[in-house]
């Protein structure tokens, strides 16, 4: 079962200096601002650079969005939605010390009462609680998903569900942002969209060793 989770007033543990654990804000409100990072290399934070290509190609999307960070590692993506006028934010984080990095960033940027943290599974989350959380949204919603790329692999066929459900669910004019690694095919995900009215074409960019596509629901 999801736990919901609020920030627990603990206190940051001091970063090390070691600038390659080191995550922050690339816009926006608190552009600038460093984030928590345990320095795990597998929750594989996203590069900066690939970061702030996707929030150029949401543009203008982030303003009145309700943001969904999938596999949300420190928090970065949802909170630089929030940096960038998101309204609120989900964190889904299965990884309960992962998602206490994720509560002590929320707690950081002082955006508790616009963001909830569930620790649960993202595809869990997809199959039990998102038609019922869409069917609840009253504004569009901005989702990431940037999962560890092995699941594009190893649990290929629960990728492809999980975001062809996002699809499938998420209120209109939601845009949602897949980060893979270069290989994958997006055809895939192109031979799987459900047919509910909402076609829309993926924008493919590619930013080595990630590939990102974006999909709005018009």
């Amino acid at each position: 079962m999801a736990r919901k989770r609020k920030s627990a007033g603990r206190t940051p543990e001091k970063s090390s200096g070691n600038r390659d654990s080191e995550v922050r804000v690339i816009g926006g409100e608190f552009r600038g601002r460093r984030l928590h990072y345990h320095g795990d290399p597998s929750v594989r934070p996203m590069k900066h650079r690939t970061r702030e290509a996707i929030f150029n190609l949401v543009g203008t999307g982030c303003p009145g969005r309700h943001a969904v960070d999938l596999f949300a590692g420190t928090g970065a993506l949802g909170l630089e939605a929030l940096s960038r006028g998101a309204v609120s934010a989900t964190f889904i984080e299965r990884h309960v010390p992962t998602a206490r990095i994720v509560d002590e960033n929320i707690r950081l940027l002082a955006v508790d009462d616009q963001a909830e943290v569930l620790v649960t599974s993202a595809f869990l989350w997809v199959r039990r609680d998102l038609p019922a959380a869409a069917a609840a949204a009253d504004k569009p919603w901005l989702v990431f998903c940037s999962p560890p790329y092995k699941f594009y692999y190893e649990r290929q066929q629960e990728m492809i569900g999980l975001v062809t459900a996002i699809m499938e669910h998420t209120p209109g004019d939601s845009i949602l942002i897949v980060e893979a690694e270069v290989p994958f095919d997006f055809d895939l995900l192109r031979d799987a969209e459900p047919t509910t009215g909402h076609s829309a074409e993926w924008d493919i960019r590619k930013y080595p060793p990630a590939i990102v596509g974006l999909w709005h629901k018009r």
